[in-house]
């Protein structure tokens, strides 16, 4: 499967070992592996549904996800987290990293039997960089010079000057030319109907319920174990718990409060196996810099500072997970352990309000500027219930200073098509993914705030543009460090996001499940070799 942009688990892990008393909280039991066999559906369960599985179109999780099961890309990540051939069965650099030559893997079929070459890759290149396409994945094949096919199974790749993030930008996944060549991709049947190189294809797709995949016979490392895989569109944590007892669905992603109270008795620990490591995620308050509300620094500070952050990693996290200060995972290089975040300061906060003009004028309670009272709504996505748990504790925190911040909780699809494509906002509560390469190119950088992109917040600062730039314009790791380390300076002076919080990954699997094998890429990274003992098997053919 292709490099996915929010499915991979890039992280370290914290698991235990299994013994033979009752399991302690995510400690999964020993099991006897059986023999591999084909066979079986793994059911999972998600909040959003996907909202086209072109993958170069989606900006969701939910589109990836499902995406990353039917596309392949170039190049992939293995267990740990280092770059391996993917339909690049190897590959050269120049000595000044400037080109790049891909060799093909041979006889890789797309899924409807036709054979995968270099012009697919031409293809992906091509309509990826056409200003028609509207995608948000376009800045880094910007960055090549040219892109030249020798021979039906060997791609070069020419670049101006140095780019870091080259190699990994080619884990994109890789589109059929002979389906889409001379068609206006935003309007092909592939967006409902794909068709990949991957180790699934689609079988169904009933909208608003689930997507079914079946197993490619034909898929080049070899026919996956797992016959089929259900998504089940689920949008409440609580309501897809209850499915996850009941046998409906197989795999989830639990909540704290699942995981530390109501998983830990004999009988779950005896049907599910339950995993616990650090996200490569991060949850973030982002504010519409469009708004006049927030155009004041004083003001952006002022919330950070009238927030908790360990009160949410108390209250909502119940502890698992650690507070953010800016957009990198803690523990890796290009992280700064020396950020001076914003405290919790309630006084401080209402120092900088009044000092912006804010001031409870009318005695209300709630501070009022030329006859206005601060007041603003947050939007958070249906379905996480940590979200919300998060807002209701912030708008408590920002109303003993005088702010009145509602809630408003929004369907995914509808979140994305009608209030962020549309900048339609005031603040959010969402969370991003991160990527192996800490490029933040897409989400930070003043050019990409454009319709469907991802600086949705409208944040612009010519020295974070500068310093993105640089940072992805060498190979000097040190180089790289000094200036996100400075990117992380400025935005927690800035404070375009109240960064909240990184939480950990709680999946738990059904139990008959084997083949899953715990590290640093997190437990899917070879899902291909999931299976089910014959005997253990619950669904026929």
């Amino acid at each position: 499967m292709s490099v996915r942009l929010v499915r991979l688990l890039l992280c370290s892990l914290l698991l235990l070992s299994g013994c033979n008393q009752p399991d302690p909280p995510g400690i999964p039991r020993q099991r006897s592996a059986g023999i591999p066999a084909t066979g079986d559906t793994l059911v999972t369960g998600s909040i959003g549904e996907a909202s086209t599985l072109i993958p170069l179109l989606a900006s969701d999780a939910a589109s990836h996800s499902i995406a990353g099961y039917i596309y392949n890309g170039l190049v992939k990540y293995d267990k740990e987290l280092n770059l391996v051939g993917d339909l690049a069965r190897s590959w050269e650099v120049s000595p000044d990293g400037l080109v790049i030559t891909f060799h093909l893997r041979q006889g890789v079929k797309w899924q409807d039997g036709h054979e995968f070459t270099g012009r697919d890759v031409l293809y992906t290149y091509g309509v990826t960089i056409d200003p028609k396409t509207p995608t948000s994945y376009a800045e880094d094949f910007k960055q090549v010079k040219k892109v030249e096919c020798p021979d039906p199974y060997t791609v070069r790749v020419t670049y101006d000057h140095p780019f870091a993030p080259a190699l990994a930008s080619w884990g994109s996944s890789i589109l059929p030319a002979h389906l889409l060549e001379g068609k206006d991709i935003t309007r092909t049947d592939l967006a409902r109907r794909p068709v990949g190189t991957g180790p699934y294809r689609l079988k169904e797709w009933v909208a608003g319920q689930q997507i079914t995949l079946e197993s490619f016979d034909g898929y080049f490392e070899g026919r996956p174990y797992l016959d089929r895989v259900v998504d089940r569109l689920i949008p409440d944590s609580s309501t897809m718990y209850l499915e996850l007892k009941a046998g409906g669905i197989d795999m989830m992603n639990l909540t704290p409060v699942q995981y530390q109270r109501q998983t830990v008795g004999a009988s779950f620990l005896e049907h599910f196996n339950k995993y616990r490591y650090p996200a490569s995620s991060y949850v973030y308050m982002g504010y519409n810099l469009r708004n006049p509300l927030f155009s004041d620094l004083r003001v952006r500070r002022a919330l950070t500072h009238a927030i908790n952050k360990e009160e949410l990693i108390q209250g909502v996290l119940l502890g698992m997970g650690q507070t953010a200060k800016g957009p990198y995972k803690p523990g890796t290089w290009a992280w700064n352990p020396h950020i001076i975040d914003p405290a919790y300061d309630p006084a401080e906060a209402r120092r900088l309000l009044a000092q912006a003009g804010w001031r409870d004028t009318d005695g209300d309670g709630i501070l009022d500027k030329g006859g206005k009272p601060f007041q603003f709504t947050v939007l958070t996505n249906q379905g996480n219930a940590e979200r919300l748990k998060s807002a209701q504790i912030i708008q408590q925190r920002l109303r003993s200073v005088g702010i009145d911040m509602k809630i408003r909780v929004i369907e995914w699809a509808s979140f994305i098509t009608h209030f962020i494509d549309t900048r339609n906002f005031e603040a959010v509560i969402l969370g991003w993914t991160l990527g192996q390469d800490p490029d933040i190119f897409d989400v930070w950088h003043s050019s990409k705030s454009g319709k469907k992109e991802l600086n949705f917040i409208g944040y612009k600062n010519e020295e974070v543009d500068r310093l993105i730039v640089a940072g992805r314009g060498t190979f000097d790791q040190k180089e790289r460090q000094r200036c996100y380390w400075r990117i992380q300076e400025i935005l927690a002076q800035e404070q375009p996001y109240t960064f909240l919080y990184v939480p950990d990954a709680l999946p738990t699997v059904s139990a008959r499940v084997r083949g899953i094998v715990p590290a640093p890429a997190g437990i899917s990274y070879d899902f291909i070799r999931w299976y089910v003992p014959k005997k253990e098997q619950r669904y026929a053919q």
